[in-house]
């Protein structure tokens, strides 16, 4: 599938019921990639955040597609490399920095910093207790962290959730 307009949740649910976002999607984001490698059984879920177009393309036409157009296919591998690659970075901040890193690096990605072809800064209303799944931890230490963010000049809320570029010393600050 691939997102023209809006946003996209993707998240896992433990057998016990507990809920993970692995991910936020939007405009010019795939999704729904493993059929293309035989997986049988989905892994998770997509949400719908925002009112979204998702235009849906049936395996055997993207495979289609993907031998015979060649600018897609760079495309497409660019991205599954690019998000495999943020994968990789999400497990290494899982393992190693704090909660507050944590969260701080999610805003900033969900912020888009560091895409320069995309508009960045404001973020889709998302609720603290999704970010707590993001970012592993509990509705409240996020609520903590973000009033200190607000008190320190790092987002603003009126209405959107802003992101200043300075929130990059907390992830960069050791």
């Amino acid at each position: 599938m691939y997102i023209q307009k809006g946003g996209v949740k993707l998240s896992v649910v433990s057998e016990v019921g507990k809920e993970a976002v692995v991910g936020i999607l939007g405009p010019g984001d795939f999704f729904g990639e493993g059929c293309l490698a035989a997986q049988p059984v989905r892994m998770g879920i997509a949400t719908a955040i925002t009112p979204s177009t998702v235009l849906v393309i049936e395996k055997s036409e993207m495979f289609k597609v993907l031998h015979e157009e060649h600018g897609f296919s760079d495309r497409f591998i660019k991205f599954m490399l690019a998000r495999n690659i943020r994968i990789e970075e999400d497990l290494i901040d899982q393992l190693f920095n704090s909660s507050e890193k944590r969260l701080a690096r999610t805003l900033l990605l969900l912020a888009r910093y560091g895409k320069e072809d995309q508009p960045h800064g404001v973020l889709p209303n998302l609720s603290q207790e999704t970010l707590a799944e993001m970012v592993g931890t509990t509705r409240s230490r996020v609520n903590f962290f973000m009033n200190k963010f607000r008190k320190l000049g790092f987002i603003k809320y009126n209405g959107d959730l802003q992101i200043n570029t300075s929130l990059l010393s907390v992830v960069l600050h050791e």
